[in-house]
């Protein structure tokens, strides 16, 4: 399966897909020294987005977002890259700061298509989502 969509953020990389149906805030709704989000009653409360390919609807919450995605990125707690519905300045800002491919406005709906678990290769130049 390949899905296409819009480059936001360039980069290649693979990685499991960890797929949330809520929004994300990274200021406040996760823990930068883990990667767990800590938000009461998300979907994915005390998961750990380290290292996956993190697929949500879209970004929430503070500017301060974009640092936070920065200091995961330095400290080694960062997803791999991610893929929104549509995203958001402030994540859009986070992943430019802290070179993270992030692509949106897929072909297909990234919710109802990938499922957590699945092997995604992102080709984030050319917008491209793989199951490998």
């Amino acid at each position: 399966m390949i899905l296409k969509g819009r480059k936001v953020v360039g980069g290649t990389v693979e990685g499991e897909a960890l797929v949330s149906s809520d929004p994300v805030s990274f200021y406040g709704g996760v823990d930068p020294d883990t990667g767990v989000i800590t938000e009461p009653g998300h979907v994915l409360c005390g998961k750990c987005i380290t290292g996956k390919v993190f697929v949500f609807p879209t970004g929430k919450g503070s500017t301060v977002g974009s640092y936070v995605i920065y200091r995961m990125k330095k400290q080694g707690t960062a997803p791999a890259a991610i893929i929104n519905v549509e995203t958001e300045a402030i994540l859009a800002t986070g992943c430019v700061i802290s070179s993270i491919p992030l692509v949106d406005k897929l072909d297909k709906n990234p919710l109802k298509t990938l499922k957590t678990g699945m092997k995604l290769r992102i080709v984030g130049e050319k917008g491209l989502v793989e199951s490998i």
